[in-house]
């Protein structure tokens, strides 16, 4: 393992458009004490062998793209993984055997597998965010407090999100915790009042009933916004990414922190230090 003066950093998933922004970020040292060790993919990735740093744009690192972290695991203290539901759950049931702390940004796991990255904060500590930055984690908390407010005055709640044509999961991850953090305001259950988009004849829409709709299309990198709407006003909370960076940046911040944390499932509101009012439910 490295010392405590540098974190040697484990990237899974590191071919993706998240691993390579990761890639940068370590490269440029984005946040201190921490060194890239090793860069992880599937079996069938077609840049298996290639060099992470040439495949991130940041010139040559040394580090060849790999498909088994086994074959890394005596030289990391931590993972990175934003690779996929499947593959996550696979990677947390393998750090915690060797004892490695995770870091997650992957997002859209089914009951399955959170359950299988639960039971593996019961032996390493785990981070699990739907989004890593700053100002998502903010508008969590302002969120919640809106509904909350908001409760008793006859105010719909919709949320819209809108991604790049690559992504796999509708509502993204960060929009499903946007609807938890919302749902908790107003005192309700996520599950019980979500309503996934409209079709065809729906029905006037009922007063308990928190609206999620997807766009998909371009380049976009992660707009969301939740709509608080009543008769004669509507309020809007809204957050737009244009860099990947930033969840690059918000990823490495809690690799750096979660390094000798007791066993546990972190949220990214704690890594970020946010008073309490600002945590959320995490999303499935």
């Amino acid at each position: 393992m490295g010392d405590t003066m540098s974190r040697n950093v484990a990237i899974l998933g590191a071919g993706g458009r998240m691993g390579r922004a990761l890639t940068r970020g370590l490269m440029k040292g984005s946040v201190e004490g921490l060194r890239l060790s090793a860069a992880v993919e599937r079996s069938d990735h077609p840049e298996l062998g290639q060099d992470i740093g040439i495949l991130a744009g940041t010139g040559l690192a040394k580090i060849a793209l790999i498909c088994d972290l086994g074959a890394c695991a005596s030289d990391l203290d931590v993972a990175i993984d934003f690779s996929d539901p499947i593959a996550t759950a696979g990677h947390a049931k393998e750090l915690a055997h060797i004892g490695r702390p995770l870091v997650i940004g992957t997002t859209g796991f089914t009951s399955e597998e959170r359950t299988k990255i639960e039971r593996a904060a019961s032996k390493i500590a785990i981070v699990l965010a739907p989004n890593m930055s700053l100002g998502v984690n903010l508008l969590f908390g302002l969120a919640k407090q809106a509904a909350r407010s908001l409760k008793e005055n006859g105010y719909d709640v919709e949320i819209i999100e809108r991604h790049h044509r690559h992504k796999k999961d509708a509502p993204s991850g960060t929009a499903l915790g946007l609807g938890e953090a919302v749902a908790e305001g107003l005192g309700l259950r996520l599950p019980d009042v979500a309503r996934y988009g409209r079709n065809e004849t729906t029905g006037e829409r009922t007063s308990a009933e928190i609206g999620f709709h997807a766009i998909r299309g371009g380049d976009f990198v992660g707009d969301h916004t939740v709509l608080f709407a009543t008769t004669g006003e509507c309020m809007e909370l809204s957050h737009r990414a244009t860099s990947r960076d930033t969840f690059a940046t918000g990823a490495l911040t809690a690799a750096a922190w979660v390094c000798n944390r007791p066993p546990g499932l972190y949220t990214m509101q704690e890594v970020l230090g946010l008073p309490p009012e600002h945590a959320c439910g995490q999303p499935i």
